[in-house]
This record gives C-alpha cells, sequence and structure tokens, in this order.
C-alpha cells in the first residue's frame, strides 16, 4: 500500500448507528482479497452537497450506499444516472469513477430493486400475479419496478389515506401493472388474494393497525419481505408469522442489495459469490442460502 490511497466507502443517512452495512461490506472485501475501509457517516438531506464535495476531491472515495433520508437527495449531484435511477427517481448507491487525468466523476444505481427480488425468490416465491405492498414511499418505487420485473400484474397499496400513494399508482401503470390504494379494512377483507406481500415501513409504522389486518384469513405460506431488521420480529412480521405466513427482514435485502454494491465498489465482477455470500451471512447472522 505505499504511495498508494487506502479505498474507502460508507453508508449514509439518518440515524444510521444501528446499519448492519459496515459488518457485510467489509467481510466481503475481505473475502475477496480488496483493501477496502467501508463506514458509516449520519447524514441529512441538507449534507448533500458537502458530500458531493466530499467525493469528488478527497483522496480513496469509490462510492456510498445511501437509506433514508438520502436516496433522492444526491440525485441533482450526479453525472449520470442508471436506467433504473432514471425511472424511479431514487437512488441507494453512488459511484466515484476517476479518470487518469484526475477527472471525477459520479454515477448511481439502485441496487435496491435487486435486493427485493432475490429475496423473495429466496422465500419460495417464483411466480407472483397480485401483490400487496405496506407503504407507498421511496422504498416502494423500489419494489414496484423489482415487481414489474418479476411479472407482477396487479399491486395494492395498504396507506393511511389514498392520497398517499398516487405516486406509486402512476409509477405502477407506467410499468405495465394496474394499482389501487387500499385502507387497512379492504386489505383485511381481501388478505387471501395475494401472492406475496411487501413492507416497505419504517420500524413500528404497523404496529398500531396489526390487529385490523385479518391475518387469520391468510393463505398459509405466503410471503412476507419487511425491509425492517431492528427490531425483528417486526409486529407485522410477527403476526403474519403467527398465522401461518413466511416472512424474511430487512436483512435478507440488505444483504443481496449489497452484493451488487461490493461488485461497484470494489470493480471486482468476477469471483465465487456463492463464497462471498456466504461470509456475508456469516457476518449479521443469517442463515447461509441454500445452495
Amino acid at each position: 500500500m505505499a504511495g498508494q490511497e487506502l479505498r474507502r466507502a460508507a453508508v449514509i443517512g439518518s440515524p444510521i448507528a444501528h446499519s448492519k452495512s459496515p459488518l457485510l461490506h467489509n467481510a466481503a472485501y475481505r473475502a475477496l482479497g480488496v483493501e477496502l475501509d467501508y463506514s458509516r457517516i449520519e447524514a441529512t438531506e441538507g449534507d448533500a452537497a458537502k458530500l458531493n464535495e466530499m467525493l469528488r476531491n478527497e483522496p480513496g472515495w469509490v462510492g456510498l450506499s445511501c437509506t433514508m433520508p438520502m436516496k433522492q437527495a444526491l440525485i441533482p449531484f450526479m453525472d449520470s444516472l442508471s436506467p433504473r435511477v432514471a425511472e424511479l427517481g431514487v437512488l441507494n448507491t453512488v459511484v466515484v469513477h476517476r479518470s487518469e487525468d484526475g477527472t471525477v466523476t459520479l454515477s448511481c444505481e439502485n441496487t435496491d430493486v435487486d435486493g427485493l427480488m432475490m429475496s423473495i425468490a429466496a422465500m419460495g416465491a417464483h411466480k407472483l400475479e397480485r401483490v400487496v405492498i405496506f407503504g407507498a414511499g421511496n422504498t416502494a418505487y423500489a419494489a414496484i419496478m423489482a415487481m414489474a420485473e418479476a411479472g407482477v400484474s396487479h399491486v395494492d397499496f395498504v396507506v393511511r389515506s389514498v392520497e398517499r400513494a398516487a405516486s406509486a399508482i402512476e409509477l405502477s401503470e407506467h410499468f405495465g401493472m394496474t394499482a389501487s390504494a387500499i385502507l387497512v379494512p379492504e386489505f383485511a377483507q381481501s388478505v387471501s388474494h395475494y401472492d406475496a406481500a411487501i413492507s416497505t415501513l419504517p420500524p413500528h409504522a404497523a404496529d398500531g393497525f396489526v390487529a385490523d389486518l385479518g391475518l387469520e384469513n391468510l393463505t398459509p405460506g405466503t410471503p412476507l419481505m419487511d425491509v425492517t431488521y431492528d427490531p425483528w420480529p417486526s409486529a407485522l412480521a410477527d403476526a403474519w408469522m403467527s398465522n401461518g405466513g413466511v416472512a424474511a427482514n430487512g436483512l435478507t435485502m440488505l444483504l443481496y442489495q449489497g452484493i451488487g454494491q461490493v461488485k461497484l465498489f470494489s470493480g471486482v465482477t468476477e469471483a465465487d459469490w456463492a463464497h462471498v455470500t456466504n461470509v456475508m451471512c456469516d457476518a449479521v447472522g443469517l442463515p447461509r442460502p441454500v445452495n
């Protein structure tokens, strides 16, 4: 490393102290034999310009993983958008590119889409037609694209008010799906009609209405992908599993979206990715995938 700057990356957002991304990423880089330090940075929307300057002017930066509330705040500073980010208006990954003449450019990606698709597939859900999504915010946008790529035909959004789902419905229709916004009582009447569910809600956001969801009528084995992981199980996941459903937490999604980020930050594309995935699972206590 003499004369060579240490490569570094970080996860940014607020709150960020709980994030397990450093455990996943640093385990992956060790397994790959890549010297890259991955840390956490507490950041809110007002820090976007400062982060842009940091990436462009401080040595060693290769990228950022972005969680809330930074998934839209950095987009104006990007030099190029991936097709996914251009369509969704939401990123979760910033990649730093340095040319030989020292020019720095920033690109971005949304690997949350892959994380959601792979998490649901890992629960054995491969043929999906009708899916319900709890919430309609930024994380739901990645879920919408993931479901469109999975061939879903209809999405319902469970929201507190139907107006909150207007943008999510518009995006769903853009991707060729039909969509509607429903309130909790409507979901309770149709709970058995879904092939899978995704909760994009923050921790505890569903606690107050779980008892009203009618989960006693849930079709056994219906998968729920809950993007939260602390605490786990969430009240929603606990009730879901208690009524015969299966649930995976946000660590599974974090794992699979993180693999895409590791490839982008490290520059390594050819590797024993099954081994790297197992090492990442071990780092956060996830069961290893069945190969």
